[in-house]
């Protein structure tokens, strides 16, 4: 499962999104690499829905990604709360039956 976080530029907000969600799969003690799981960021131009299985976006750029199925597109309201971060994330893997804390 690949996760993209994505942003305007593809550098700042994005990177944090990804630091983020890194952390997070650390911290529900997930094993990304018997589950194959991935975690990248983009800018908003290059997010194609063959880019990843899940998108994690800003709330303000979602009709940015508009052509990407709304089920796999994980609007943030805020890219600093971190426990709507992992809120998302456990249900994510929840979706994907991926063992977690």
């Amino acid at each position: 499962m690949k996760i993209l976080a994505v942003c305007q530029s593809g550098l700042g907000s994005s990177f944090m999104v990804q630091m983020n969600v890194q952390q997070i799969l650390k911290d529900e003690k997930v094993d990304v690499d018997a589950n194959n799981i991935t975690v990248d960021h983009s800018d908003v131009g290059s997010a194609t829905a063959d880019a990843a299985d899940y998108f994690f976006v800003e709330s303000t750029l979602a009709d940015a990604l508009s052509s990407i199925p709304e089920d796999r597109v994980v609007l943030l309201k805020s890219l600093i709360d971190k426990k709507e971060t992992t809120d998302h994330v456990n249900d994510v893997l929840d979706r994907n039956q991926i063992q977690h804390d």
